[in-house]
């Protein structure tokens, strides 16, 4: 690719609305084509019709991959279907940007992995935290040793469930795949990106069906603890309890918390100013936060294709890192024993 040839771009699946900013993104970005959009399901095809948001060409996958020329496709189609229209992008030879999750199986995962790695083929994902200009504000301070070395780490995101709106297969058994693979991811990608700390171990992780008693296989609720590498501690809440007429406004929605050996820092997703307190003064700080930028997946994924990826920009390895955590913390949650099992 480069900037006479733009990057050939496919979509596979619409199944949620966060593909549709990727879609628009793309539409905007002189550096891409889109040459197909396809939906299978013709429920989810009159809505976008109807809507205007997309101008659809296909309506069969495999025929996109078969018969269209691209160099990548993006994937956003229901959760539970991800990895395996990811497998056969790979296989084809495309490179892929996918909404998250990447998939739901750690089967799929290591055949991800490996066709990726045996390919030369980059991996992108809507990891979109990253682009927040609190974090941005709070990775900066952090690594600048604004509160030392990172001991502690807590966030939570919690969702509004939004039960009306939100897509049907949510609650199909076999679609949604977790909610701790479907939301931690973002939180996952992050630790390491903001903190330098990595994750070396599940300690806990607990997933149930808390309110929404008429999907009882649906876990609504969910919660987990890490350790780090440095011997330090995570802890995340990641349900869908956050109260519906409050939606995203609420501060409990990506406000991360990181205590450090001097001092500690806090800021939700959409902070204009992070709360800095340092051991050696009285009186906290608020600070102004950095400046967003919002495309910064679709950057990362076209500048790791062309071999210009800068520092800090999520790569492949970054995706399928936080991916194959998330997969074993969900794991966790699924094996965990009752304290009455154990006995």
């Amino acid at each position: 690719m480069s900037e006479q040839i733009p990057l050939r771009l496919a979509f596979l699946g619409f199944q949620h609305n966060h593909v549709l900013g990727l879609y628009q993104m793309a539409q905007r970005h002189p550096a891409v084509r889109i040459v197909a959009a396809c939906e299978e399901d013709p429920r989810r095809a009159q809505e976008l019709a109807r809507s205007g948001t997309v101008e659809l060409t296909h309506t069969d996958i495999a025929a996109v991959l078969a018969s269209v020329p691209c160099d990548a496709v993006a994937v956003g189609d229901y959760y539970g279907r991800r990895g395996s229209l990811v497998i056969q992008a790979l296989q084809a030879g495309k490179h892929v940007i996918c909404d998250k999750p990447l998939c739901t199986d750690l089967a799929e995962w290591r055949r991800i992995q490996e066709l990726a790695t045996g390919g030369n083929l980059k991996v992108g994902c809507l990891l979109d935290l990253r682009g927040s200009g609190a974090f941005r504000a709070m990775r900066r301070l952090i690594r600048e040793g604004a509160i030392g070395e990172v001991h502690t780490i807590s966030f939570s995101a919690q969702h509004p469930l939004l039960l009306g709106s939100r897509p049907h297969w949510y609650f199909e058994p076999g679609k949604h795949g977790g909610t701790i693979n479907d939301i931690a991811v973002h939180g996952i990608d992050l630790v390491p990106w903001m903190t330098g700390r990595k994750v070396a171990e599940v300690v806990a992780a607990r997933a149930w069906n808390a309110r929404l008693k008429e999907y009882p296989h649906f876990q609504d609720a969910a919660q987990f603890m890490l350790r780090l590498d440095n011997d330090g501690g995570l802890l995340a809440d990641v349900s869908y309890l956050a109260p519906d007429g409050c939606g995203y406004a609420v501060p409990q929605y990506w406000r991360f918390t990181c205590h450090g050996e001097h001092g500690v820092l806090e800021a939700s997703a959409d902070s204009s100013h992070l709360m800095l307190a340092k051991s050696e003064e009285p009186v906290s700080q608020s600070l102004p936060v950095d400046a967003s930028e919002p495309s910064t997946c679709l950057e990362a994924f076209l500048a790791e294709i062309t071999a210009d990826s800068g520092e800090g920009m999520l790569k492949t390895t970054d995706v399928l890192q936080a991916t194959y955590e998330c997969l074993m913390i969900q794991r966790k949650a699924i094996a965990g024993l009752s304290l009455q099992s154990t006995l």
